[in-house]
């Protein structure tokens, strides 16, 4: 009878995220990670495979798990408060998750995904499609430009955020208001 994992994937996960924002995506190795964790390398190694299978399985959830609420935020049936809850999802949850935010911040896919491997290809692939959709979406329905939504919902909060992160300072409670107000004046300037 084997033995229980003493370390869940999320711990492995986290650890792995941990090490990147502490040290950078290159620090990420499977030493650094059994090392965060007291565990060791081999069970990892048994876990995922490789270090590039790890990133992107990291990479996967971070995404899924941003996306979930903004992705809840832009589908408010009012457009106004679409625009609000979708910008401040993106700077409150980047001050809740720093380590991840600054992953997604420092890593985008089109530089990682050449590396992961191929058993994650499809779902890589198909990643961004739901939140593709939903900004679409909500671009027809503000009879908006999609990329001028683009730029409310997701260039106006990452740059709240951008400067704060890069430097691993907390987020002020300020920046979600700030981006908030921001975003919507873009908008209602040429939409809604």
């Amino acid at each position: 009878m084997a033995r229980p994992a003493k370390f869940d994937p999320d711990q492995i996960l986290d650890a792995a995220a941990a090490v990147a924002a502490e040290s950078g995506h290159k620090a990420v190795t499977i030493t650094a990670i059994a090392a965060r964790l007291g565990a060791p390398s081999g069970s990892i190694y048994h876990r995922y495979g490789s270090r590039d299978l790890l990133l992107a399985h990291l990479w996967v959830r971070t995404v899924r798990r941003f996306q979930e609420g903004f992705l809840q935020a832009i589908a408010t049936q009012d457009l106004e408060q679409a625009i609000r809850l979708a910008t401040a999802h993106t700077v409150r949850w980047s001050a809740a998750h720093p380590d991840e935010a600054r992953l997604l911040l420092t890593q985008h896919v089109r530089n990682l995904s050449a590396r992961w491997p191929d058993e994650l290809g499809e779902e890589l692939s198909r990643l961004n499609d739901a939140t593709t959709r939903a900004m679409a979406e909500l671009a027809r329905r503000s009879d908006c430009d999609l990329e001028r939504m683009v730029f409310a919902l997701v260039d106006v909060p990452l740059a709240a955020v951008r400067r704060h992160l890069q430097a691993g300072e907390p987020i002020p409670d300020s920046a979600a208001e700030m981006a908030e107000t921001a975003a919507l004046a873009l908008v209602l300037a040429t939409c809604l």
